[in-house]
């Protein structure tokens, strides 16, 4: 009877044995989501209660990997001037009302320039450029040494003529744009502008920080796909979350032919321009129509001043999978400031899921 009874529990221990051996570990309590600029980023979770602090995500160049994340923020970059053109620094989050097709929403975070510049320049090489076109390289030039800051910026090059191509892929050595634009080859040929503005719309796409794309051309199109539309073009901007400031150097030429500001003006000039000025809206930028060497400096240097006073407000949308491709409307003001002039974007496209 002993013995049976020594061998029933030495059974019972080998069953809690194999028991306690074999149990399966409790779920991990998930990850938690950290917001970084404008993706998301998921890293572990920390065993403290506050979160880490996340790791800048890195951009697509020559030298870094491409992280493919998710963008769930609307980042809106935004101009304050007051009645004499001046630019306003001193405002925080509270002093911003901002509404989504009409409807106030939460401004999220408010940061200042030194946020990161991922800029495109599109340069205009073909033949109706020919006129103004040395003294555009030269202005192209001071402005990447004004904008660039090596240790923070970076910025690509594209020109554009019967096609678009990129003559400088995105770098912060703002030698080797300069000698980029120094090796242009001659104008020539017709002007493909919209499929070149789309081209460089989804090459920033790939790239973290403030997007910015500059324009110097005098904004006729005589050769890009028909079913390059102006709203696809806008569209792609907005997606993509590009700001587009555009150099137009048609009143350039004609003052050089004229004397006149504005002279000889045609229908397809009238179109060119209309189009340049709705682009420049709906992303927050600005159209700069200047007429000699003085004027085309000042140009490129309110870009870059702009640039450098600039605030980026963050908005996180909340929209279910079926808005997916929806438009929203956005207007921003200063509560209680009906003094000053706000530049932003028009609104943004509900991401699909």
């Amino acid at each position: 009877m002993r013995s049976i009874l020594l061998t029933f529990l030495a059974f019972g221990f080998a069953i809690a044995a194999n028991a306690q051996s074999g149990r399966i570990k409790p779920a991990k309590t998930p990850e938690p989501r950290i917001i970084v600029g404008p993706s998301v980023l998921t890293l572990p979770a920390a065993k403290t209660a506050p979160p880490p602090t996340p790791t800048p995500l890195h951009s697509k160049d020559e030298s870094d990997e491409l992280i493919k994340v998710r963008s769930v923020l609307v980042p809106i970059p935004v101009s304050v001037t007051d009645s004499s053109g001046r630019s306003v620094s001193t405002l925080g989050i509270s002093d911003f009302e901002l509404k989504v097709d009409g409807k106030p929403a939460e401004i999220a975070d408010l940061a200042r320039s030194e946020t990161p510049i991922r800029l495109a320049m599109l340069f205009d090489n073909s033949s109706s450029v020919l006129i103004a076109r040395d003294f555009e390289r030269q202005a192209a030039q001071r402005f990447f040494k004004r904008v660039i800051r090596p240790d923070k910026d970076k910025a690509a090059l594209f020109s554009v003529a019967d096609s678009t191509q990129l003559e400088m892929a995105i770098t912060s050595e703002v030698g080797r744009l300069t000698a980029a634009i120094e090796r242009f080859p001659d104008p020539k040929g017709a002007t493909a502008l919209l499929d070149g503005i789309l081209e460089v719309s989804e090459y920033m796409r790939s790239f973290n920080g403030r997007r910015v794309v500059v324009i110097v051309s005098d904004g006729e199109d005589t050769y890009s796909d028909m079913a390059t539309s102006l709203e696809t073009v806008v569209r792609s901007l907005l997606s993509n979350d590009c700001q587009v400031y555009v150099v137009k150097t048609k009143d350039f030429e004609n003052y050089k032919l004229t004397g006149v500001r504005g002279g000889n003006a045609n229908i397809r000039a009238l179109t060119a321009e209309r189009r340049m000025i709705e682009i420049a809206q709906q992303t927050g930028g600005t159209v700069y129509s200047p007429i000699d060497e003085n004027e085309m400096n000042a140009a490129f240097n309110r870009i870059s001043a702009e640039l450098s006073q600039q605030y980026i407000l963050s908005y996180y949308p909340e929209e279910t999978a079926d808005k997916g491709g929806e438009f929203r409307s956005i207007t921003l003001s200063v509560k209680n400031r009906p003094d000053l002039t706000v530049r932003t974007r028009k609104g943004y496209y509900v991401p699909k899921k």
